[in-house]
């Protein structure tokens, strides 16, 4: 970033957008930012390969890698960590918070569900014709009902009683 500032301090963008179209500047800028990026230092990656030359040289340069990473581990580490007995505290805190906030919310809950009465989803009685239309019949015993309608069920299973009675 300096180093782009540093160009268009100096006007050589500027001089470069004065001969060029407006998207043409736009990329010469974009190139020279992604450019700079790529030839100045190392990217950041997950595995970094030592560059070529004797065993011994490679050895030293991944030897000195690995020192660099564990030092900056260390260094994040060292900036971020807690002592125990302050986790402990915060854990705690925490805890207190939940329980605080949980139990009179869950007391609310079950009060208002004693004290409100449910409605009735339908009205007691057979459905008028238009709300049993079926293209196909149930794939139970009792092809009329529905699966949890008991008193059809019942209906069902006494009308095939008397049917088996009678044959």
């Amino acid at each position: 970033c300096l180093w782009f500032l540093s160009t268009v301090a100096s006007g050589r963008i500027k001089r470069e957008q004065e001969t060029m179209s407006l998207a043409a500047a736009r990329f010469a800028t974009s190139r020279a930012v992604r450019g700079r990026v790529a030839t100045g230092g190392q990217r950041r990656s997950a595995q970094t390969i030592p560059r070529l030359g004797t065993e011994e040289e490679m050895k030293a340069e991944a030897v000195a890698q690995l020192r660099a990473r564990i030092a900056r581990q260390k260094e994040i580490e060292s900036k971020t960590h807690k002592p125990m007995s302050e986790e402990l505290d915060e854990m705690w805190k925490w805890v207190k918070i939940s329980i605080m906030v949980a139990a009179p919310v869950s007391v609310l809950a079950c009060i208002k569900d004693v004290l409100t009465i449910e409605h009735d989803h339908r009205k007691p009685g057979p459905e008028p014709d238009y709300m049993q239309i079926r293209t196909k019949p149930f794939p139970w015993e009792c092809e009329n009902c529905a699966l949890f309608d008991l008193g059809c069920w019942k209906q069902c299973r006494a009308e095939k009683a008397a049917e088996a009675a009678g044959n």
